[in-house]
């Protein structure tokens, strides 16, 4: 008996529709270029050569390549944290001791549903569940920085070198931070309500008995919500990304975020911190400012700003770090963005 006879004829049929779907979405993606100088270049006679023609090229094709990859990303990040539930990881990290669980729980950071909307309850949930503070913190660093999203645009965009160097930096940020964290015990710098907090019963493992039409149900229902929820700031982002790349001159950022700029990483850091965005959000503006000539390094710890220490999280983290345990954990973490971003720098020159 073959493997499609072996899989129920309901079964059979949504992996017909996955594979329908995957094959449309990679020939969108393939003539999405192709198209739009089609349509610019020769239906509307468009001169290629404008600064005009060029901001609108790059707005609309980038556009509908961001919100593919974004679609097929998200899909398949959300299919296979299905598997991974919030519970399981409280249980999986709970009681394991400094050091080793700073790493495991930076590395299930990168893999688990977190973002800054979700800080507050889960510190809450992490710390009533056992995991010590520092663990926490590692995870709630990784959470946001080291991203599927991120991975998936920067391996697209940038390739597989500077997508590694950006997980492992991720990690390390997190991870160093973390265990920083903990050895400072600033347990008495967290809000005391957050100790009295106690997990009863038994926990519930919404992963298990799902079927394989509901986990893809579960990624399209999460496409939609993400999206719906993003797509404003990324066609700022991608808007922004188009008038720097066409209009932009690159004397500009090269003299004040530049290589020859000694503090150009730091201003990169500045800049990001008061901005409200994600990786994707931020991904298109960092393709624009790249191809301007700014160094990688600073792009990354730009971006890490942006997505680790935005003011809307240290707004959420103010209902449950007292305000020293807040600022120590922007500046630990800010001081280990500035690093990797001058390291990378120094590695990419």
């Amino acid at each position: 008996m073959s493997i499609a006879e072996r899989i129920p004829t309901t079964t059979r049929g949504r992996v017909g529709i996955l594979a329908l779907g995957v094959a449309i979405w990679a020939l969108v993606y393939w003539v999405n270029e192709w198209l739009w100088d089609v349509v610019l270049y020769d239906a509307f006679g468009l001169d290629p050569e404008s600064r005009v023609t060029e901001t609108i090229h790059f707005f609309i094709y980038d556009s509908l390549k961001i919100l593919l990859l974004l679609a097929i990303i998200i899909f398949a990040s959300t299919v296979l944290r299905s598997f991974m539930s919030v519970e399981r990881t409280r249980a999986f990290l709970g009681g394991k001791r400094e050091g080793v669980g700073n790493i495991l729980a930076a590395g299930l950071g990168v893999i688990t549903p977190f973002c800054s909307c979700s800080a507050v309850p889960a510190f809450i949930g992490f710390v009533a569940a056992g995991v010590p503070i520092g663990v926490t913190m590692s995870f709630l660093i990784a959470s946001p920085l080291v991203n599927e999203i991120a991975i998936g645009l920067l391996l697209t965009l940038f390739g597989w070198q500077i997508t590694a160097l950006y997980v492992v930096s991720g990690l390390a940020i997190a991870i160093v931070s973390g265990w920083i964290l903990g050895r400072l015990h600033v347990e008495k710098w967290v809000e005391p309500f957050v100790f009295d907090v106690k997990l009863g019963g038994e926990t519930i493992d919404p992963s298990l008995g799902l079927t394989f039409g509901q986990r893809m149900q579960m990624g399209v229902e999460e496409v939609k919500s993400i999206i719906k929820k993003i797509w404003i700031y990324l066609l700022v982002g991608i808007g922004l990304g188009a008038l720097i790349h066409g209009w932009a001159p690159a004397e500009f950022f090269t003299t004040y975020a530049g290589p020859d700029n000694p503090f150009g990483v730091l201003i990169a850091v500045f800049i990001g911190i008061p901005l409200y965005s994600n990786a994707a959000g931020i991904m298109p503006l960092v393709a624009a400012l790249y191809d301007k000539g700014l160094p990688m390094g600073t792009l990354l710890a730009f971006m890490m700003a942006v997505v680790a220490l935005s003011l809307p999280e240290m707004i959420l983290l103010r209902r449950v770090l007292k305000p020293q345990l807040l600022a120590i954990f922007i500046t630990t973490t800010g001081l280990g963005i500035v690093a990797v971003g001058y390291l990378f720098n120094a590695i990419l020159a």
